[in-house]
């Protein structure tokens, strides 16, 4: 399936193959596309709200694997227990989605597991990643306002140029995390383990403040 410039009103996709469609320009207000078959799919440029719409569309239980969605409007749409593996967001508006039970993990054993991701350059402020498991992913230059982070893990993901909230910090784990020129306001390194996390030599005067240390300039 190759969709351009069409416009998709409260249309129910719920439980359909779309594995591979490709979605160019188009408009989606209301759309159920619940446990579809989302598998590489592909999404460019397109708006998935309405103008002044309390939700978006609803993407609960879906096979989202290694899907795509560049510059495309997602903000409030619900991906609830989806399968989110290799899932690609690229410029893109998701202020105020929900993520709470979906995946981004391959479980490979009991013990042995490894996750896939690409979030960069978007809008998560508001959005819902409790207890997200999104280790060793591409998560950069995002904006995480407002977001709902608590018990999730970010250990060892590509963090830089992003921004939290000050009081988000301890919500999650960022062991091993590149902070690189991200906004560290509100870090307090005696309440969150900094172990390995990567920060340029500019951030060390912002993460020392809490201290009361002053660094001066070399």
């Amino acid at each position: 399936m190759h969709k351009e410039n069409e416009l998709f009103n409260q249309v129910n996709f719920s439980r359909q193959d779309l594995s591979e469609a490709v979605f160019k320009h188009c408009q989606f207000y209301r759309c159920d596309f619940s446990r579809a078959n989302l598998r590489d799919a592909v999404f460019e440029n397109c708006k998935l709200i309405e103008s002044g719409a309390l939700e978006g569309c609803d993407f609960a239980y879906c096979d989202l694997r290694d899907a795509s969605f560049k510059d495309c409007q997602l903000a409030l749409a619900n991906f609830k227990g989806a399968n989110c593996f290799g899932i690609e967001f690229r410029d893109s508006d998701l202020k105020g989605a929900n993520f709470i039970q979906a995946s981004f993990v391959n479980q490979v054993s009991h013990q042995m597991y490894f996750c896939a991701a690409f979030i960069t350059g978007c809008n998560l402020s508001y959005t819902n990643f409790e207890r997200q498991c999104l280790e060793k992913c591409e998560l950069f230059e995002n904006k995480w306002y407002g977001a709902n982070l608590r018990g999730a893990s970010l250990k060892g993901a590509d963090l830089c140029r992003s921004v939290f909230s000050e009081d988000s910090w301890g919500q999650f784990s960022v062991q091993g995390a590149d902070l690189s020129h991200s906004e560290l306001d509100g870090l307090d390194p005696r309440k969150v383990d900094l172990t390995g996390v990567k920060i340029c030599d500019w951030q060390q005067a912002q993460l020392l403040e809490p201290l009361g240390v002053i660094v001066l300039p070399g």
